[in-house]
């Protein structure tokens, strides 16, 4: 049985309108889950009598991002700040920017609602949670 060892060094840019902002190096954490929406498609002729039946709906996700706070023009505060109510471009690898089948890169569009500019406790690095509602998603490996 083959097995890999994964270490995380997640490479993430953002784009808002004309502007992209590398947050790599202010990244702790990326969790992105994709998927479809699932539309049932049970009829009365359906070869399985006992069960429901499905088919994919439209493309949906969720990305979030775990980043330590900093302050200034193209840091991550302004990232954020530009894309809350709107909808940014993200592009997220596992491992460095070549993409390859160990290294799948995500492109996805995600709307930012709301984020914490402030998190501030005495004697702690302060983070913050960025969390992007996606609305579709690509994978490519070339």
């Amino acid at each position: 049985m083959a097995t890999t060892t994964f270490l995380g060094n997640a490479t993430c840019n953002i784009t808002q309108g004309v502007t992209t902002y590398d947050v790599t190096d202010q990244l702790s954490s990326a969790v992105l889950t994709v998927g479809n929406d699932a539309l049932e498609t049970t009829a009365f002729s359906t070869s399985n009598p006992t069960g429901r039946t499905y088919t994919a709906g439209l493309q949906q996700g969720e990305l979030t991002l775990t980043l330590y706070l900093s302050y200034g023009s193209g840091e991550v505060e302004a990232a954020l700040a530009a894309c809350v109510g709107k909808t940014s471009t993200i592009v997220i690898s596992p491992s460095g920017t070549t993409e390859s089948p160990s290294n799948p890169e995500y492109t996805i569009e995600g709307f930012l609602e709301s984020f914490s500019p402030l998190n501030s406790s005495i004697g702690e690095l302060s983070t913050v949670d960025a969390v992007f509602t996606v609305s579709s998603w690509t994978r490519d490996i070339t």
